[in-house]
């Protein structure tokens, strides 16, 4: 159901579902569960590449690495705000990361690896790869 949503908005790649194994071992790493609303998507595909193998979505593995990395960098500690709350999921190819939000109803922010600043871009997950693909969102 997801994967044909997903592909009324344009070109995209499927990779098959994250299994329930991968799923737990990037929560463990993580440290937290993943939204439910994310969970469901990898659990229809484990990463979405866009047209030009634009990474729309991030596989689980990648997504457990990239964080983990982030959260834990000494650098990264020095020069951003925490990471915490966010998880990131996709880059636009520019240094900037795609983030849903661990607080409240999930949201979708584009973090500016320049400024820090973290700046909304869509409600959900799903909308977030709909502007992405039909090129209502830009970075």
């Amino acid at each position: 159901m997801l994967v044909d949503e997903i592909q009324r908005w344009g070109v995209a790649m499927f990779n098959a579902p994250a299994s329930a194994h991968a799923l737990e071992s990037c929560e463990a790493k993580l440290g937290h569960s993943l939204p439910d609303q994310f969970r469901l998507l990898l659990s229809a595909t484990d990463g979405v590449e866009g047209e030009y193998g634009l990474g729309l979505v991030w596989t689980a593995q990648r997504i457990a690495d990239d964080n983990v990395g982030f959260r834990s960098s000494a650098d990264f500690r020095e020069l951003y705000m925490p990471f915490d709350g966010l998880v990131f999921f996709a880059d636009a190819g520019n240094g900037d990361q795609f983030a849903i939000s661990l607080m409240g109803s999930q949201e979708i922010y584009v973090w500016n690896h320049e400024n820090d600043s973290r700046t909304w871009v869509a409600p959900t997950v799903m909308r977030y790869l709909e502007n992405r693909m039909t090129g209502a969102l830009e970075v």
